[in-house]
């Protein structure tokens, strides 16, 4: 039989467009700010309109309408909060706490023991809870989120002084370095660990072993 413990989670879990789509408005904020002479009105509506470029391009790739419209929303949200408190660098600041809550998320999820990427990839591969009955797979998914987890942390720890300094153009340069590179790295480090602590001869995440009921 063929060692499917070897499949990776990158084909299932996607590859960088949509991280690489949502680092663009935040360059274009900045652009726009530094363009028209630290602008935030300025740098708000260049990020808006770069965001419904991308949400319509996405759109035209077929994708579901409601990710579209929350991704420009979000955008939009953004640019209303650092024009609202005018403070450039809060543009930043829904993509910092998102982070937070969902190192949070993550971790706790573990903790209750219902980590988030065997739900994701459960969901995905429409296994509903199945995956949780079997021990072994229960605990690899565990292990395996905190990739997750250290990577939200990691942003957190990057994002937090840069924005409490107000250094914009590093928040907005590694906003897009930590994008969908970081998410890549991420995703292979939660396979890699979740086949490492697959015990030998489980057949891989597709095929759960749930104990027969006596």
């Amino acid at each position: 039989m063929t060692d499917v413990r070897q499949e990776s989670l990158a084909s299932l879990l996607g590859g960088r467009g949509g991280a690489l789509d949502a680092s663009l408005p935040p360059l274009a904020f900045v652009a726009g700010w530094l363009i028209w002479g630290h602008s935030i009105g300025a740098g708000a509506v260049t990020a808006v309109l770069c965001g419904v470029v991308i949400g319509i391009v996405r759109f035209a790739r077929g994708e579901k309408p409601r990710a579209v419209i929350l991704s420009v929303l979000l955008v939009v949200a953004a640019a209303l909060i650092a024009l609202y408190t005018g403070r450039v660098e809060d543009f930043f600041l829904i993509q910092l706490l998102s982070n937070v809550a969902s190192a949070l998320a993550w971790a706790g999820s573990i903790a209750v023991r219902w980590p988030l990427l065997g739900v994701v990839v459960g969901t995905l591969l429409g296994q509903k809870a199945r995956w949780r009955r079997d021990p072994a797979l229960l605990r690899a998914y565990s292990v395996a989120s905190w990739a997750w987890v250290g990577q939200y942390v990691l942003r957190v720890a990057v994002f937090t002084p840069l924005w409490l300094d107000a250094q914009v153009f590093w928040l907005a340069t590694l906003r897009a370095a930590l994008s969908w590179p970081l998410q890549i790295v991420c995703i292979l480090a939660s396979g890699w660990l979740l086949r490492r602590a697959l015990p030998a001869g489980h057949p891989g995440f597709r095929h759960p072993q749930v104990p027969e009921q006596a």
